[in-house]
């Protein structure tokens, strides 16, 4: 038998909360875990992946159980444990005013790592990161990207016998995602590393030998990942939409038949869907009509669905589809052929850096369009000049027919806004957030109180909760509640999934397809390639340059078109291809210059 790099028996990790009680974050948990391989934790929100991986670290005690590391008791002897370990949280404690060189020199000393071997690990580390370039650099000034693989290179200084990594491509781009990947997948390969890590990315779990499905504390279901996509075999489908109608949309009506469809997702213009086992035949043929399907391999995020699903208590309802009634006979902006968003020659300067240079696209009424790029692109800032929260250097700039240099503040009475990172007060209940931002969009009396009603019906939210205590999704949930309680005519979504699961996912989807036939114009900015096919139109951005603006699908042909032979299947494929010729043709350039 193989050695066991963990062992669980019984597991039980309780919080108290003094809100709402005890909350049970792991509920009598056993699994076996061997070494020397790459295992990966999956599940959604509130699964208890976090709290396995502190408990694996040693920095939390059980309430009940055994727990075995690398041979040793966690519970008498943590230190020991932490002594062979290297553990990479989600927000990773970088020194931002500190170069990369002066934060590796930190983690060596708080590690103990002697200075005869800092020259060779500090080489290795900065080679498989590809940062040896970037050493004298301070670490704020570094991308997402580059940040979160400065903290693996930190994590990594000694060489440890065990790496816990939680979420660590959370808000990085599809290229920085790869390269973690590589890093990983070598330390794997060439020392035999054993590692286990959490991840919301169905393909980054089927990278790994052994994967564990967790809900609500518990295992679902654990095997390799061929034996676990296998639970979906011969469920799983592709359908075409009408022609003009969007795959979003099919998307959409699929999954509001909840007893028929398992779920669905838009893929390369068609729509990759589920079917429930035991569902009624006639009615599946009903339903789908004359949309011609076929017959897909299964994959296992199908599988992932397929677990989650069975587990919940009743038919998941999506926000939209419980929208208030009263909200019917409200008038929604008119659909016209004027564009409600302009940018011409739009730059902003940082001193001597350009972080957003020369860019124009035009954004109509009702589209949702995705601004797209590596981390440090530059979407951001453009993002941020689009609201409004930062003038632009030069160009034209116009939202909802206002000019932003001019009439700011009339501009963002049209405009909701729904940051990163949950930005509403956590220690004020569902409903107070709400009447506190209703009076600030300057909403008073009973239609501030009928907008909350609607609001809280919409997004079932539980109106006494405690704001900062809500589950990832429910925080986005209520985000997109305070962001519309005005009625904007334009919602702006900057990386609103980042770090929730795929259950979460699709309910906002369904959200912002609902939101968008009702003529509200969206513009969203995602890590996530697969969110992309959602989008009416997609620009990508690298180093403040516009790369490429058109349709999912004119975005695919084009990437195809310059990919010398390489497969572009995918919009992450296209992603991928797009940035990595522009940047070939600027080396090129570079060259002959």
């Amino acid at each position: 038998m193989r050695d066991l790099t963990v062992r669980a028996e019984g597991l039980r990790q309780v919080f108290d909360d003094p809100d709402i009680g005890e909350v049970v974050a792991i509920d009598e948990l056993s699994l076996e875990i061997q070494a020397g391989e790459l295992t990966a934790l999956v599940g959604p929100d509130g699964a208890g992946k976090t709290t396995l991986m502190r408990l694996l670290a040693g920095l939390l005690k059980p309430a009940a159980g055994s727990l075995t590391v690398l041979g040793t008791d966690v519970l008498k002897h943590p230190q020991a444990v932490q002594d062979r370990i290297s553990y990479m949280p989600q927000r990773f404690g970088l020194y931002e005013d500190l170069s990369v060189q002066e934060n590796l020199d930190l983690y060596a000393d708080l590690h103990g790592v002697p200075p005869d071997q800092r020259k060779e690990r500090f080489g290795r580390m900065l080679e498989m990161t590809d940062m040896a370039r970037f050493t004298d650099r301070p670490a704020g000034k570094l991308s997402g990207g580059m940040k979160q693989k400065l903290g693996l290179a930190c994590t990594l200084v000694r060489s440890p016998d065990l790496l816990l990594l939680d979420e660590p491509s959370v808000g990085v781009d599809p290229l920085s995602r790869r390269d973690l990947w590589a890093i990983v997948q070598q330390l794997v390969d060439d020392e035999r590393l054993s590692v286990i890590i959490s991840t919301s990315y169905m393909d980054e779990a089927e990278r790994c030998a052994r994967v564990f499905v967790m809900d609500k504390g518990r295992i679902l279901a654990d095997g390799t990942p061929a034996a676990l996509t296998a639970k979906a075999a011969g469920l799983t489908f592709t359908a075409t939409p009408p022609a003009g109608t969007p795959a979003r949309e099919l998307q959409a009506r699929l999954i509001d038949h909840p007893s028929l469809v398992v779920d669905a997702v838009p893929e390369a213009g068609r729509v990759r869907f589920i079917r429930q086992p035991d569902a009624d035949q006639a009615k599946c043929e009903a339903l789908l009509g004359d949309i011609r399907t076929a017959p897909r391999a299964e994959e296992l995020e199908d599988a992932f669905m397929m677990l989650l699903r069975q587990q919940q208590d009743e038919p998941p309802q999506s926000p939209a589809s419980q929208a208030a009634e009263s909200d019917a006979d409200v008038p929604m902006p008119p659909r016209d052929e004027k564009p409600v968003i302009v940018v011409r020659d739009l730059v902003r300067k940082f001193g001597d850096f350009t972080a957003v240079a020369s860019t124009s696209f035009d954004v109509g009424r009702g589209e949702i369009f995705g601004l797209l790029g590596p981390n440090g692109a530059g979407k951001t800032t453009t993002f941020r000049m689009l609201c409004g929260l930062l003038p632009a250097t030069s160009g034209q700039l116009e939202v909802a027919g206002r000019n932003l240099r001019t009439a700011r503040a009339q501009a963002r009475a049209k405009i909701g806004y729904v940051a990163q990172k949950f930005a509403l007060y956590g220690n004020l209940s569902v409903r107070q957030n709400l009447e506190f931002f209703g009076g600030a969009y300057g909403m008073r009396g009973r239609e501030l109180a009928g907008r909350i009603k609607n609001a809280i019906a919409q997004f079932d939210l539980d109106p006494s909760a405690q704001s900062g205590l809500l589950p990832a999704g429910y925080k986005q949930r209520l985000a997109m509640a305070t962001g519309l309680l005005h009625r904007p005519e334009i919602l702006f979504l900057d990386e609103p999934t980042s770090g929730i699961d795929p259950l979460a996912r699709r309910a906002f989807w369904r959200t912002i397809t609902a939101l968008s036939k009702e003529g509200v114009t969206i513009v969203i900015t995602t890590h996530f390639m697969e969110e992309a096919e959602y989008c009416d139109r997609i620009a990508i951005q690298d180093a403040g340059e516009m790369l490429i603006i058109g349709t999912p699908a004119e975005v695919r042909e084009k990437a195809a078109a310059g990919a010398d032979g390489e497969t572009v299947r995918t919009m992450n494929d296209a992603f991928i291809a797009v940035v990595e010729q522009n940047r070939a043709r600027h080396d090129r350039q570079r060259a002959a210059a």
